[in-house]
């Protein structure tokens, strides 16, 4: 997609690494199946040990190396893109489209109204015509302290923006800038001027907002803006009317202008309906509402959806993503661009696999080359006409000219709202086709996947595009739980969306490709694949207590595809990590992360999501806490693992991680002993996967048994997790010796 003309907005270079990266596949892909030659060839005879547990082996390996294809396939023809935003200024910026920023908020307590200002603030300062951007906050908690928060942002966006722009801030983000410009001189004594002032006037921002936090919305703030009479009505965050408030408008003369004189983005508070009967779809709901209220107020024809961390960190990111949509050649058939995640608590080793390297840096330019990189739910600007759900054909063509502006007027502002409100209420969406073929898609955790596939099998396209500088960036969890709870909602979206009638598929009119179809049935499966990761980190471990051999000898010709599959797999998965500029604690750490979600997060996603299917309530949507307590952020800083509460999820780790280290000891108690039918050679693959099973569990070994701190292993879970694993071992061995 594009071209490398010299009048093309954007270009598109092949992955130069492609083709080693196919005969990689290959290779392995004739490994796997020898390995499955030796699972039918071996089969043990009616009457041996193990011949049901074999079978089962052989099943794992099977789905195994199908899923293998799966992962494959967003590796086999990724693609990279670069803009060209120097053509684009001069040739349209006197046609700029509206730009609509929607960011979303849902519970001021785990999302700190300071945070999510900082996120607004930085959107609104975007280089970009202040009249053709709007700027959207849906606060699905109805926290009147939110909307406090946005009032003082507006206040203070009078002077911030104009601070950005005469000195060309980056981020501007006030906390982030602020953060990063605190170690750094300056010669410019007027540039130094203006940052102690501005700096002040948002420590004063800082500390009204943090106040009412604490305390509640002054009296006096109360009086002086009408807007909090909207929560008369309010009896809680799940029952109240409609709130909204056009905080700043381009129409609204007097205030809407920054100190300099210079018109500032439109800003518009919502808060839409909830009513105990009514469901409330969770995001894709305030996605809806948003689409529907934007429409009347400023009806820009691109929209960027944020989650409410996700501040700006570069100020072009808008102007980079017209690039796409404007682009002459393939602009048209463009539906969204996706710009990746980033985390500003990353780790130099990435302890919990916060940073997703290998989607943003690989899948989603995998996606991109198959011509359509999934909508992750944030970070992403959209056309309004896909995301409403009208269908591409080979005669759209872009249309910049005419914006349908509705015609506003100081005077009518208060009209404006109201009329918007009914845009907002629960009962507007009955009987319609709201969150099915027009806008978000509902009944799906993954509601952004869903949508993004929905819009793909339209027949439109979409590009990933990953800059040299940072587009956007936020806070990704410190502790191990809510990173496992934030994978399990993915993972059981998943199955959600494999088991909908929207579960991706070769479409009859052919408007999907396959690559892209596999590529998401990567996302899909991720669940499925539990089951296989599960078998083989417990069957074959608990089969030495027998001196069962699943696996041939060393000296057979047999052990070279499956060494070839271990070593190839190694290799791979780490010089991929190392050239994603990890280190190899990092890798290690993925590598144990991707266990820890495999056996625990995706094995209840998968149960959650058949019980789903079968009429069990679906899961609610948590949010994840954007609060850090001091003692967990300074053992994140350290590397050292969090877990300090009872879980199901820690049971479930804790039993496989302890059950794998008895099944080690005992066998190498009776190798040293010179019990049993122990074969040194005939065991050893099977022994080094149980001892890798057990190195990788050394940190959850140190939480249970050495660790005195407030985020060591509770002690009902190390005693729990230690009686399974030690009655699943004996019974086993018990039952083996009967039989």
């Amino acid at each position: 997609m594009g071209s490398g003309e010299e009048n093309s907005l954007f270009e598109t270079r092949k992955d130069k690494a492609r083709h080693i990266r196919r005969l990689y596949a290959v290779s392995l892909s004739v490994a796997i199946c020898f390995v499955w030659a030796f699972r039918l060839t071996h089969i043990p005879a009616k009457g041996e040990a193990g011949k049901w547990a074999w079978l089962g082996l052989f099943v794992a390996e099977v789905w195994g190396g199908i899923y293998w294809i799966f992962y494959q396939a967003l590796r086999w023809n990724m693609v990279y893109r670069t803009t060209f935003p120097n053509r684009l200024t001069p040739r349209y910026e006197s046609r700029f489209p509206g730009v609509d920023i929607f960011v979303f908020t849902a519970d001021a307590v785990v999302e700190p109204p300071m945070m999510v200002i900082n996120t607004v603030l930085s959107v609104m300062a975007y280089d970009y015509p202040a009249e053709k951007l709007s700027v959207y906050l849906s606060d699905d908690g109805g926290s009147d302290v939110t909307f406090y928060a946005l009032l003082q942002a507006s206040s203070f966006a009078k002077h911030w923006i104009p601070f950005c722009k005469r000195f060309k801030v980056e981020p501007r983000s006030p906390a982030a800038y602020f953060n990063t410009v605190g170690s750094t001189k300056s010669e410019d004594h007027n540039y130094v001027k203006h940052l102690a002032t501005i700096h002040k006037l948002y420590e004063e921002m800082k500390r009204r907002v943090e106040e009412a936090t604490k305390l509640g919305v002054p009296s006096e703030a109360r009086s002086k803006h009408n807007g909090f009479s909207q929560w008369d009505s309010y009896s809680s965050s799940r029952d109240h009317d409609t709130i909204l408030q056009i905080v700043m408008h381009k129409k609204d003369t007097e205030g809407s202008k920054d100190v300099d004189g210079c018109i500032l983005p439109t800003l518009v508070y919502m808060a839409r309906e909830k009513r105990p009967h009514y469901h409330t779809h969770f995001k894709a709901g305030a996605i809806n509402s948003l689409l529907r209220v934007s429409t009347t107020i400023s009806n820009g024809k691109i929209i960027l959806i944020l989650d409410c961390d996700m501040y700006s960190t570069h100020s072009q990111s808008v102007r980079d993503a017209l690039c796409f949509f404007m682009d002459e050649d393939k602009g048209q058939e463009i539906a969204y661009v996706q710009f990746p995640q980033s985390f500003d608590n990353i780790g130099k080793n990435d302890l919990y696999g916060n940073a997703i390297s290998e989607i943003v840096e690989v899948e989603l330019h995998g996606g991109d080359g198959f011509g359509g990189p999934i909508f992750i739910g944030t970070c992403c600007f959209l056309r309004r006409d896909a995301l409403c759900g009208k269908k591409f054909n080979s005669e759209y063509k872009n249309d910049w000219n005419d914006e349908n502006e509705n015609e506003v007027t100081e005077g009518n502002l208060h009209e404006l709202e109201e009329d918007s409100k009914t845009l907002a209420n629960c009962s507007y969406e009955k009987n319609t086709l709201w969150g099915k073929k027009i806008g978000s898609v509902y009944g799906c955790l993954v509601e952004d996947v869903i949508t993004g596939l929905r819009i793909h099998s339209h027949g439109w396209k979409s590009v990933y595009y990953n800059p040299s500088i940072s587009a956007f960036s936020g806070i990704a969890p410190t502790n191990l739980l809510r990173t496992l709870v934030q994978m399990k909602r993915w993972g059981e979206g998943q199955v959600q969306l494999l088991l909908s009638e929207f579960r991706p598929k070769c479409y009859g009119d052919k408007k999907m490709n396959l690559g892209l179809v596999l590529g998401y049935g990567h996302y899909n499966f991720f669940a499925i694949t539990s089951l296989s990761v599960l078998y083989y980190s417990i069957i074959p471990s608990l089969y030495l207590l027998q001196g069962v051999s699943f696996f041939p000898k060393i000296s057979s010709l047999w052990c070279i595809p499956f060494t070839c599959v271990i070593v190839g797999e190694i290799a791979y998965s780490l010089i991929e990590g190392l050239s994603m500029g990890g280190s190899i604690q990092g890798w290690w750490n993925g590598t144990r992360m991707w266990l820890y979600v495999k056996t625990s997060s995706f094995l209840f996603s998968l149960i959650d999501g058949i019980l789903g299917f079968f009429g069990r309530p679906n899961s609610s949507f948590l949010l994840t806490s954007k609060v850090i307590d001091d003692d967990v952020s300074q053992r994140y800083k350290k590397e050292v693992m969090e877990f300090g509460t009872s879980s199901p999820y820690f049971t479930v780790l804790a039993t496989l991680a302890l059950l794998n280290l008895f099944c080690l000891l005992l066998t190498l108690k009776d190798l040293v002993l010179g019990k049993g039918s122990f074969g040194v050679e005939k065991m050893a693959l099977q022994v080094l996967l149980c001892g890798v099973l057990v190195v990788i569990n050394i940190p959850l070994y140190q939480a249970i048994f050495v660790r005195k701190d407030k985020g060591r292993m509770p002690t009902s879970v190390s005693i729990k997790s230690t009686t399974l694993a030690f009655t699943a071992c004996v019974f086993f061995k018990l039952f083996n010796s009967l039989y």
